[in-house]
């Protein structure tokens, strides 16, 4: 019960540092990957809503 954690070195501090760095770096490539894909798509829809209510004619009286 005496025996205390043992620190981890600096350079296996500094490696994880890096790493946790990369895998935040990848994961913040990936949201802007995802917000292009959503940017696009409601872009397509707000395009495909204009072209359905554009085709759409009032009955003729």
């Amino acid at each position: 019960m005496s025996e205390r954690y043992p620190y981890p070195t600096e350079e296996i501090r500094k490696n994880c540092l890096d790493r946790l760095r990369e895998s935040n770096r990848q994961l913040e490539l990936y949201n802007l990957l995802l917000d292009d894909a959503i940017a696009q798509i409601d872009s397509e829809l707000r395009q495909q809503r204009r072209e359905r209510l554009l085709q759409k004619v009032p009955p003729a009286q």
